[in-house]
């Protein structure tokens, strides 16, 4: 092969050199300086040519007769890795086009060299690097994309996300980037939120923590209450819209967001967060590090506490988080053993405000704990601890084959509390109780309805990366298995008759094994081109316990296997990207779907076809991206009002539904220490056909039955036309460019969103549009490091906006009737962090 290599070099570079002026040549080397014979020298266009048994190459050069062009040369070799220079041609010089730490290209002139050849002839040589693995990227998941891979994605990095970290959420990380919008029960970001991306809902979102699923197996969706000041560990955030890669987990209906907490950090650290704001908000954070020891162990921890009282009334938040993180690290392999949790205690504020409270200005209303006589139920809460557990090796086996494993457990144990009124003791097992002659059928009562859950499985990856950079493929995939015991108790009646605290009044048990396996390749056409595929296999087998014809429940089991293949094309050039890929997701139906459904109703499982076509852009002083994006729906699952034999509302699946939008992403320095950035998405998100189903009552509420309503080529719901955000920041740096002023004034817009999918404005949630105002301070620390003050004034002009809602649409006495509840979110209000690095 090096033969074929070398004549076939030696006769195109002879073509090329009858009809070339201007000739590089220099000499190719090995880390200890021995020459490398027969490594390929290519262009983007025809001309190449190889080294020879010297280790020196020629290759020519156009010739340039005005103005100047620039030319891109690939330097690579078997078991190395490939290096590509950029050569910018003038009539007069040769020159080599380089970046310094701000981005900005210096031109370096090439020093003339001789040559026995007509022309003018340059000297460049290099010393190719050994092929290897970063550990860095090994300890990433697999899963993720990087800039050879044609799918739409975005990276948030520590340094962006701690500019927006003051305690939120990790959706209030993420609301700036494009196509995103998030909720906040209690109005403030800390505490239940949500996050919505192109309009798919939190339970399509795929979550992945260091490649392990994070979504509930058994709704799909992702509880973020759970982790408390999570963002404080995270060494970057990546979110894919649209199907993207082969993911774990089976949320990948619309979007990825992969969390990594894995970087290896060489250097030692101390970081102290303190901060308070609006509402009572109280925040403390400490991180430490040792850095790489020079035994190669590694050491990471973080304590965190975050209390508020929220906007909205008694929506407050107790949440408290751990994180620790030990490894070695090795020349090859990396070794890895991750444990956090965290703890919340959150004052539920899930109903909603009604439109009537809305319209009387009282926007903090809360019916949760009311119907306790007097003063609302104090511990009407959401108690629940998560407690994390992940292994992870990887090893750089040799320069071409690496390996990944992963080994996770996840326990989660806790309930909510209500105080109900006036229910039927006949509904939590209670022997009705006598008294004073008289049978007691209804009481009062506290009750609390508990989740028991266990997850835990592996994640593995095999790598491998041709020598000479021509292809790479991964094998990989995940084996999962979750149990959850579902089970409530009575605490306390007004009437308990003979029942005893910690009798169960319902208990269930849900068993969930989820298998996938993934191969995954690029290979380059050419060093501009490349071909991606993925190819995924995933099974699925849940047990749970359902309801019969005659409302008994009893056990049932469900299995699915699911094929879903992606590929794309990917055009790099030297300084941006091109790409078109088409992927097919689908996903079987969460616990409701099932439980509240007879075996023979179960909808069937919604699939996706989704294409994505983008390009992207970066020069020295702006960058800009363009996403066209089409996502198909079959047999989408969504609340059409139709109920079960019980009257519980199932989802069902409509034929055809679609997403069909444009995202626009873009930025650029003005002057000195401006910068404007900004996204927009222009979308049409549609179900062609459905039925919908009206429960019909008559003046007395009677329930008389459900009619029907046809709808076509209505809005999907919680899917606006237009959302978009800006971003204005300018920036002092000081003597020394670690340190910094900055204001940033931040602003984002939603266009309406329906919640149900019939269309009828009165049943949506109107346009908004809020600002926010950041101002950061980093200043030197005089023990080391830096101190950092950042004040986050949020909603500056106090816009009264609801940001999620929900709704029931029925017939009352023949007439449609509407019932609603809006999650208002806080006006002017503002976060102040202080923060210590050592």
């Amino acid at each position: 092969m090096p033969r074929f290599w070398l004549s076939l070099g030696l006769f195109l570079s002879t073509i090329f050199y009858l009809s070339a002026q201007n000739t590089l040549n220099g000499l190719i080397t090995d880390e200890q300086g021995n020459p490398i014979i027969g490594a390929p020298v290519m262009t983007v266009g025809d001309p190449s040519t190889v080294s020879g048994i010297d280790g020196r190459y020629s290759l020519g050069l156009p010739q340039v007769e005005t103005g100047s062009t620039t030319v891109h040369i690939f330097f690579t070799y078997l078991g190395y890795r490939t290096q590509d220079f950029r050569f910018r041609i003038t009539p007069a010089e040769v020159q080599i086009i380089r970046k310094n730490e701000q981005g900005e290209e210096r031109y370096e002139n090439l020093l003339p060299a001789a040559s026995d050849r007509p022309g003018r002839t340059y000297r460049f040589d290099l010393q190719l690097q050994p092929r290897s693995f970063d550990l860095d990227e090994l300890v990433v998941s697999a899963t993720r994309a990087d800039e050879r891979t044609p799918v739409t994605y975005t990276n948030l990095s520590a340094e962006e996300i701690q500019a927006n970290n003051l305690g939120q959420d990790v959706p209030y990380q993420l609301k700036w980037t494009p196509s995103v919008v998030v909720n906040s029960d209690a109005g403030t970001g800390i505490g239940y939120t949500g996050i919505w991306i192109r309009g798919s809902d939190p339970t399509r979102i795929n979550v992945t923590l260091n490649g392990i699923p994070y979504n509930d197996a058994e709704s799909q969706g992702t509880f973020w209450v759970n982790l408390p000041d999570f963002a404080s560990s995270a060494d970057g955030i990546q979110i894919q819209r649209g199907v993207g890669t082969s993911a774990n987990g089976a949320g990948a209906f619309g979007a990825s967001i992969d969390i990594n907490t894995n970087q290896i950090k060489e250097d030692a650290y101390v970081s102290v967060d303190g901060g308070l704001g609006s509402f009572d908000t109280r925040r403390v954070s400490a991180r430490f590090g040792t850095g790489v020891l020079a035994s190669g162990f590694t050491l990471d921890g973080r304590l965190s506490s975050i209390r508020s009282d929220g906007f909205i009334d008694r929506a407050s938040v107790d949440l408290d988080s751990w994180y620790l993180a030990g490894g070695f690290v090795g020349d090859k392999s990396v070794i890895r053993f991750n444990a956090f949790s965290g703890h919340e205690i959150t004052y539920q504020a899930w109903n909603g405000v009604p439109p009537s409270e809305l319209a009387a200005g009282n926007r903090t209303f809360n019916s949760a704990g009311t119907e306790k006589p007097g003063e609302p139920h104090e511990d009407e809460v959401d108690n629940y601890r998560q407690t994390h557990y992940q292994l992870h090796y990887s090893s750089s086996i040799n320069n071409s084959w690496a390996l990944r494993l992963s080994g996770h457990y996840t326990l989660g144990q806790g309930y909510f509390e209500q105080y109900k009124a006036g229910e039927d003791v006949a509904d939590y097992g209670i022997e009705p109780a006598v008294v004073e002659g008289v049978t007691v059928t209804e009481t009062d009562l506290i009750r609390r309805r508990w989740l028991d859950n266990d997850f835990f499985g592996l994640v593995y990856s095999l790598t491998y990366q041709q020598p000479a950079g021509r292809y790479d493929f991964t094998l990989g995939g995940a084996a999962n298995r979750y149990v959850g015991d579902h089970f409530g108790e009575v605490i306390w009646a007004r009437f308990a008759g003979e029942s005893e605290i910690g009798d169960r009044y319902y208990d269930n048990t849900a068993e969930k094994n989820d298998f996938n396996v993934y191969t995954r390749m690029n290979y380059n056409l050419s060093p501009r081109f490349s071909l991606y595929g993925d190819l995924q296999l995933r099974r699925v087998d849940y047990t749970f316990l359902g309801l019969d014809n005659n409302l008994n429940r009893l056990d049932q089991n469900r299995q699915y296997t699911f094929f879903n293949p992606k590929a794309g094309l990917n055009y790099r050039t030297d300084k941006g990207r091109a790409y078109l890929s088409f992927g097919v997701a689908q996903r079987e139906p969460n616990r409701n779907d099932h439980v509240d459904n007879t075996a023979n109703e179960i909808p069937t499982a919604e699939q996706l076809f989704n294409t994505e076509l983008g390009f992207e852009q970066t020069n020295q002083r702006s960058n800009w991206g363009i996403n066209f994006y089409h996502m198909l729906y079959r047999d989408q699952l969504v609340l059409t009002g139709r109920v079960n034999d019980v009257g519980e509302y199932i989802r069902t699946n409509v034929p055809n539904s679609y997403r069909l939008g444009v995202e626009l992403m873009g930025g650029v320095q003005l002057g000195k220490n401006w910068t404007l950035g900004g996204n927009l998405t222009l979308s049409r998100n549609r179900v062609k056909a459905y039925t919908e189903f009206l429960d019909s009552y008559d003046a007395d509420f009677n329930w008389l039955g459900q009619e029907t309503v046809i709808r076509e080529d209505q809005p999907l719901a919680f899917s606006p036309d237009i959302q978009g955000a800006a971003e204005l920041s300018y920036r002092l740096p000081f003597a020394n460019t670690a340190h910094f002023a900055e204001l940033t004034l931040m602003n984002k817009y939603v266009g309406r969103r329906f919640l149900d999918n019939s269309g009828e404005e009165a049943n949506s949630i109107d346009p908004y549009n809020y600002t926010d105002v950041r101002l950061r301070f980093q200043l030197p620390n005089p023990a080391g490091q830096a101190v950092r003050l950042t004040l986050l004034v949020r909603n500056v002009f106090d816009a009264e906006y609801e940001s999620n809602g929900w709704s029931y649409r029925y017939l009352y006495a023949g007439d449609q009737a509407l019932d609603q509840g809006f999650y208002p979110q806080a006006g002017t209000n503002f976060l102040l962090s202080l923060g210590l690095d050592f």
